[in-house]
Formats: structure tokens, sequence, C-alpha cells
């Protein structure tokens, strides 16, 4: 057992892939010839100094989703730095919501009503399920890693959850599947509706939070920031660290990505890939200035939700978090298999859930490597 802060793999390793992306440059205009010269019907291209074409400034709207979470900590510093709405431009209308649950947000881009939106694996899954394979694509990767079951200190082993009541953030999300298939992976049964060996509790992680304090709960399966503040203001300890699941993956596992309606992206592929530049250009904000991303996390969630997380809370959470384009798509279809096994998904066939193809141009377009889908 371990716990999060101060355990031997403390500080936990930190690495953003793709570093040294560098922030969208301004495009130089260069006015066209003399008037006379040209037709009053014939349009001329726009070129820069080069003699290049200068590609039309984009236009519409771009309706994006994220939550105020520290794992979707790259929307938002995009939103807080403007490199979203730099990469989109002027002529774009750039509108964010913010949501509490997977569900909720899956909800809002199936009803039409959100474009794009960073969520966890599981939410995701359901909705290429629920659509048969239709509605969204995931296009990128945004983070890895950070969830924990902390459980009371005097719970050191699985055997010992029989009979426990354990928390997660809702029902079918991703720790919910994660918890309730390490649980079966060790003898131990759930049930939707709580019943089993291990009763279940799907809530708020912030009434989590207080649930601990009051002992009416044993312990959680819970992403950044809450793991850490159940450790170090409940006094739990980490009985599991998600990270020690995924040995095929070296560790890592997508916590958070990035999905699109399906139509949206056929009908603005341009925006779209904006939207990534503008997420690239977030991560290398990330990475060369960790202590201004993670006062723009601060400054995001106290102004989404009233509450003001502790710098100490952020600075840790981002310590065992990686930040990283890539979707790591491996792990995507063993939480699709996990959910199967504990009853909360019917078999689905996740081929052409990706659509990494502007990702991959973008990638290209800065010297690094591609990334796969399944």
């Amino acid at each position: 057992m371990s716990t999060i802060a101060g355990s031997p793999r403390s500080p936990f390793r930190r690495s953003l892939r793709f570093g040294g992306l560098l922030l969208a440059a301004s495009l130089v205009m260069v006015a066209c010839g003399d008037d006379e010269a040209v037709p009053a019907t014939t349009a001329v291209p726009a070129t820069d100094a080069s003699g290049s074409t200068v590609p039309a400034p984009l236009a519409g709207t771009v309706r994006l989703g994220f939550f105020p979470n520290v794992t979707h900590a790259p929307a938002l510093v995009g939103v807080a730095e403007g490199t979203f709405a730099a990469a989109l431009g002027d002529g774009v209308s750039l509108q964010t919501s913010t949501f509490n649950a997977g569900t909720e947000a899956v909800e809002a881009l199936l009803a039409e009503s959100l474009d794009i939106t960073f969520i966890g694996p599981n939410p995701a899954i359901n909705a290429h399920a629920r659509s048969g394979g239709e509605a969204i694509r995931i296009i990128s990767g945004s983070t890895s890693g950070g969830a924990y079951l902390v459980v009371k200190p005097e719970l050191t082993s699985v055997e010992q959850l029989a009979g426990t009541t354990l928390a997660t953030p809702s029902l079918g999300n991703t720790q919910d599947v994660a918890l309730r298939a390490w649980l079966k992976e060790n003898g131990l049964e759930t049930t939707p509706d709580g019943g089993g060996d291990v009763s279940i509790l799907p809530q708020s992680n912030s009434t989590t939070l207080e649930s601990f304090l009051a002992g009416d709960i044993d312990g959680a399966w819970v992403p950044e920031p809450w793991a850490t503040r159940l450790v170090e203001e409940g006094g739990g300890t980490v009985l599991v660290d998600e990270r020690d699941l995924w040995p095929a993956t070296g560790g890592e596992y997508v916590t958070t990505h990035v999905i699109v309606r399906t139509d949206f992206l056929t009908a603005h592929p341009d925006l779209v890939k904006a939207v990534l530049v503008g997420l690239a250009d977030a991560l290398a904000l990330i990475e060369a200035d960790p202590a201004k991303a993670q006062a723009d996390v601060i400054a995001q969630i106290t102004d989404i939700t009233g509450s003001e997380p502790s710098a100490e809370v952020i600075a840790a959470s981002f310590d065992h978090l990686t930040f990283t384009l890539d979707p790591i798509a491996p792990s995507l279809q063993k939480s699709a298999d996990d959910a199967v096994a504990v009853g909360l998904l019917e078999p689905v066939e996740l081929a052409g859930i990706y659509d990494l193809s502007l990702l991959n141009e973008i990638l290209a377009e800065r010297g690094e490597p591609e990334v796969e889908g399944l």
C-alpha cells in the first residue's frame, strides 16, 4: 500500500508528449496588386511574403465542452490562455459549456447541442454503442493517469473490502467500471444497484469527500484532485494506484480524451483541426510553465464552481497526471471489455471509433510522430 503524497513513488513522473509544440503564429496578409489589372469578377487568393497562398479565415461556431476538473487541465489552460480562440481566429465564435459527468456531456452531444468535448473513455464508449458506432469519433488524447482507490487506513487488503461501501463518481463512468472490474478480478461481486459483496455508491466527487470525512463510506475510486484530497484532508491511504493495473501500456491509460460529433467533423474539419491546434498549444504551455498552468486551473475551477482548490492539491495532482495528445487506444479496448464483464455494457465493436487523421496532420506539420487508434 502507498499514499499519494510522500510514497516511494512520489513525486510521480509527469511526462507531456509532443513537447516543444509552438503556439499558432498569426498569418500575415499581403495586399493584392493594382485593382485595375484584375477584373471585378475575379477573386485573387491572398498570399504571404513568400508568395504562398494564405488560407481564408475560418468562420462559424464551435461549441466546446469540458469539466472543471484537474484531469481536464489542457482544456482549462486552453480556455484561460486563449489558445483555442487564437487557433480558431476572430471569425469563429467559441462557446464553452462545463459538465459534472460524462453522461451529461454525451446527452448534449447526442442532442446536437455540443460539437466537441473533453470526456472520459467509458462515456465515449457508451455514446459509440448507443448510436451504432455513428455519432462520435475520438480525435485526440488529453490526459492519462491520476485515478486511485483511497480507503480508510485500517483497510490494507482487497479481502477486507467485503461488506464495505465504496464510492465512484457515477454509475458506468471510467472509475466506476475500473473499481467493479478490479473487485471482480479479486473475487468480489457488485451490482449496479449497490448490492453484492461490496456496495458501490455513485455520487459526486465533492459529496464523496464529505461522506469520507463523516465516516459514511469506507473509500472511493476517484480521479485527481479528489484522490489527493481524500488522503490529505480525510486521512485515507491508497490501496490501488490504477497505473499498476496497466502493465501492457507501461502504466498509461486514458483518463480524458477528446470526442467530436461525427456530423460536425464531416461538415467542419477545418474548425475541428483548429481546436486540436489549440489543444496542442495548451499542452506546450503546460510543459513550458507548469506553475502558470496550475494557476490557470485553479482560477478556472474557482470561477466555474465557486470553490477554490488549494495550490498544494493542484500541484500534487499535476505530478500524478500525464498530459498527452496520444489517446492510448489499447487502454480503451480494455475499458470496454471491463464494462462488459461487470454487466454495464453489451459487447460493442470499437472499430471506427477513432479518427486521428487531423491530429496526425498537426503532428506531421510539427515534426512529431503520429499516434494510432485501434
